[in-house]
């Protein structure tokens, strides 16, 4: 039997997750960043869901999500209740999981054409 390598095509994909870092397509990221179908922002400043606000809500919402993934590091942690609502306000869905869970739902959403955001929390205290 012949096994081949089948890459996605048409948008950036996760390939693996690590406890301290996160392969996109063949490179890997070890900070925080936020990623979309189209792009990646890196250095997103985050580092625990605890430190996130209403203020981290707009670096998300720049990306023209239909729904946001949260990834919180090796653990699910719930970020405020501030930061939650910033998303519902503005009619956004949002998810909270640990970053390989929200790695498989980013994979599958962006697979089938959504314009799904994932922000990946990398360094976060387990």
């Amino acid at each position: 039997m012949d096994l081949s390598l089948d890459r996605p095509e048409g948008y950036l994909y996760v390939r693996r997750v690590g406890e301290h870092g996160i392969t996109l397509i063949d490179r890997e990221l070890t900070e925080s960043f936020l990623l979309a179908p189209d792009r990646v922002v890196e250095r997103w400043p985050v580092h625990a869901a605890g430190t996130l606000d209403e203020g981290h809500v707009n670096a998300l919402l720049e990306l023209q999500p239909e729904l946001v993934l949260l990834g919180t590091g090796v653990r699910q942690v719930f970020p405020a209740a501030a930061f939650m609502a910033g998303f519902l306000r503005k009619g956004v869905g949002i998810e909270v999981m640990d970053n390989a869970a929200a790695a498989r739902t980013y994979n599958l959403l962006a697979g089938e054409g959504r314009h799904v955001v994932a922000g990946f929390i990398l360094g976060a205290a387990p």
